[in-house]
């Protein structure tokens, strides 16, 4: 066997992993008896031990001095929310008062396209990739319809020009350029959820400008994924999840960011709420709507505290690890699977994700030979024996080996398993 083909080099690449006592740091799910060999982090992300902690003392908080909680100590709830700003500011590459963490990805999105979708008769369009993701393709349509304007029209879907069914950048150019007088707003993912590729968000930031439309970006997929450099790209807004990657529990408090030249601009349509009133004279209790200082004016509500706690525990690993070495290990594991899936199982599964490092996350989408039900098959059996993907239909299962938590040796099983499946 060729030796980095062996378990022997997966058990070396583990031992060599800087990042190798992050795992410990995570709650693993069992399996028989053992550690569950965990793919799913572009879903829902491991528990970090830290997590129970971090809502037990608000627990505790609420049982000792119950309302006085919002005001007392360094982990008071009127300011909560900031308490995990300044380091998604760092995992986004923006500055801390642009990012904001509040509501859900769809409550977001709706939020910002009622700043940054401004249509008009000459100009009503949203253009998005076709096969986006339900909520974006809702939201976009719901909006649309909101305004007076026609989806069969004004709803323009960039259509995949690779053969994986990807999108090439030379796609994306032509569909804002041949449409850019008629777009309202730019709506791109930063890494398509299908097939995990990911995007130039420069490049599509600096096109939607030059055809004088707004741009946001959809980054469910890609925040603790891969780099991003939001200040500097200049977007006008962007949103998130936080209960993939960045490990803060099933339905987690989203994340948003609107540029800082927003900042002050208090001439921005939007839905207000009284959380988004500014600090210094929010309890005043004055009818007139004041935001605060950039992204958190556009909050609606308290910060439901309870749900912000896990997400402090992940971003202390995250301040602990830096992006820059999570990518690092990222290309290293990811590079490691697709060199596994090439040399032992090319006859049983086909890879859509790009292979260029720079066009992917840690995800890689897989097709199965025979199709549907074949793909169902081989999903089924690996479950049943403790490695878990994610399947997304109509024929995709998806593996990503997290640099947070995953090993090498988590990879080579999974190969191993595939094997096992096909007889091979």
């Amino acid at each position: 066997m060729n030796e980095t083909l062996s378990p022997a080099h997966a058990t070396a690449l583990d031992a060599a992993d800087p990042l190798r006592h992050l795992r410990s740091q995570f709650l693993i799910p069992q399996h028989q008896g053992g550690d569950q060999t965990y793919f799913v982090g572009n879903s829902l992300g491991l528990q970090p031990r830290g997590a129970q902690a971090m809502v037990q003392e608000v627990m505790d908080q609420w049982a000792r001095i119950a309302v006085e909680g919002h005001f007392t100590g360094p982990t008071q709830w009127l300011s909560y929310h900031r308490l995990v700003r300044d380091s998604l500011a760092g995992v986004v590459g923006a500055l801390p008062h642009e990012v904001v963490a509040m509501n859900t990805l769809s409550v977001n999105l709706h939020l910002m396209m009622v700043s940054f979708y401004r249509p008009t008769s000459e100009r009503p369009a949203i253009l998005m990739e076709a096969g986006a993701f339900p909520t974006d393709r809702h939201a976009v349509e719901a909006q649309i319809r909101f305004h007076g304007f026609n989806p069969a029209t004004d709803l323009i879907e960039v259509q995949p020009d690779e053969a994986n069914g990807t999108i090439s950048m030379q796609a994306i150019e032509r569909a804002i350029s041949e449409h850019g007088k008629r777009v309202a707003l730019v709506l791109w993912p930063g890494v398509q959820y299908r097939s995990g590729q990911v995007f130039d968000l420069d490049a599509i930031t600096r096109l939607a400008r030059a055809q004088g439309a707004n741009v946001g970006f959809d980054l469910a997929h890609s925040v603790g994924n891969v780099p991003l450099a939001l200040h500097d790209i200049a977007p006008d807004f962007a949103v998130w999840c936080h209960y993939k990657y960045l490990n803060a529990g099933p339905g987690a408090v989203a994340g948003a960011f609107v540029h800082e030249r927003h900042a002050n601009d208090t001439s921005l349509p939007r839905f207000a709420g009284w959380w988004g009133h500014e600090q210094a004279t929010r309890f005043q209790m004055a009818p007139e709507f004041v935001p605060e200082l950039g992204a958190e004016g556009w909050q609606l509500s308290n910060p439901p505290v309870l749900g912000l706690a896990p997400l402090r525990a992940s971003l202390a690993l995250y301040d602990e690890a830096g992006m820059a070495a999570l990518r690092t290990k990222s290309l290293k594991i990811t590079g490691y699977l697709e060199t596994m899936v090439r040399a032992r199982l090319d006859h049983v599964l086909q890879i859509i994700t790009p292979s260029e490092a720079d066009r992917r996350g840690c995800q890689l989408s897989l097709r199965v030979a025979g199709g549907r039900a074949q793909g169902r098959s081989l999903f089924e059996y690996l479950q049943s024996v403790g490695v878990l993907g994610d399947w997304r239909e109509p024929d995709v299962i998806r593996i990503s080996p997290t640099p947070m938590y995953n090993r090498y040796s988590d990879v080579y099983r999974f190969v191993d398993e595939v094997e096992t499946w096909a007889g091979v």
